[in-house]
């Protein structure tokens, strides 16, 4: 049986906590990655401390939302850097994720849904007529079309996304105690990896407090 896979989300601005979470959630037991975000990346030494990162399976999170010429000149300025996957916001449009897809090379291109941060009130302010579950549907379509090798969405849509989207699923929103914090479609990892994600995206429950006794917490998770 294959090891579940977690990416842990270094969201940090300091290359020490960033080397501190690397190193106290080391573990044979499942495969682990590494998120980095807008805050890792845009900080001081960030994107230095990442071209010197070795042996580690990196997921950039940009979330790259622009026009098809912008986002694929964005991703040849990455190529520096040992990139596993790389994320896109579906609402981009098809020509911008074909572009960014074409320019890929080893990148995993990762299209993001509708950020666990919102749920129908939100979108229905933003302007959007289909409901969460509805609009994730559509977009795991357009992610299919443009032959994208992930998207990101919640445990609570993986089911409906998987018969339209056969390639990886990548979870956030996973929660270990039952707190939301600024997220609103949550899901514990057993829950998410039952429901058919292939990695899930674990930040706070791992990395505030004790980090080392928070992977042990979620192995015996896993294990029940």
């Amino acid at each position: 049986m294959s090891k579940k896979k977690i990416f842990i989300a270094v969201d940090t601005n300091k290359v020490s906590r960033a080397k501190k979470i690397i190193k106290d959630t080391q573990t044979k037991k499942v495969k682990v990655g590494y998120k980095f975000g807008l805050e890792f990346f845009y900080s001081k030494d960030g994107r230095k401390f990442l071209s010197n990162l070795k042996n580690q399976t990196i997921f950039l999170d940009l979330k790259l939302n622009d026009i098809p010429n912008t986002v694929r000149s964005a991703i040849k300025s990455l190529k520096n850097l040992k990139i596993a996957y790389l994320t896109v916001h579906l609402s981009s449009g098809l020509n911008a994720l074909k572009a960014l897809k074409k320019e890929s090379k080893n990148i995993k291109i990762v299209g993001v849904t509708t950020l666990t941060s919102l749920n129908n009130k939100d979108l229905k302010e933003i302007g959007y007529n289909k409901k969460v579950n509805e609009l994730v549907k559509h977009q795991a379509k357009l992610a299919k079309k443009a032959k994208l090798d992930a998207i990101v969405c919640s445990g609570h849509e993986i089911k409906s996304v998987k018969r339209a989207f056969k390639k990886e699923i990548i979870t956030p929103g996973i929660k270990m105690q039952n707190v939301k914090n600024d997220q609103k479609r949550i899901m514990g990892p057993a829950d998410a990896f039952a429901a058919g994600s292939d990695w899930l995206v674990i930040g706070r429950s791992i990395t505030n407090g004790n980090i080392k006794k928070n992977i042990k917490n979620l192995l015996e998770i896993l294990e029940d």
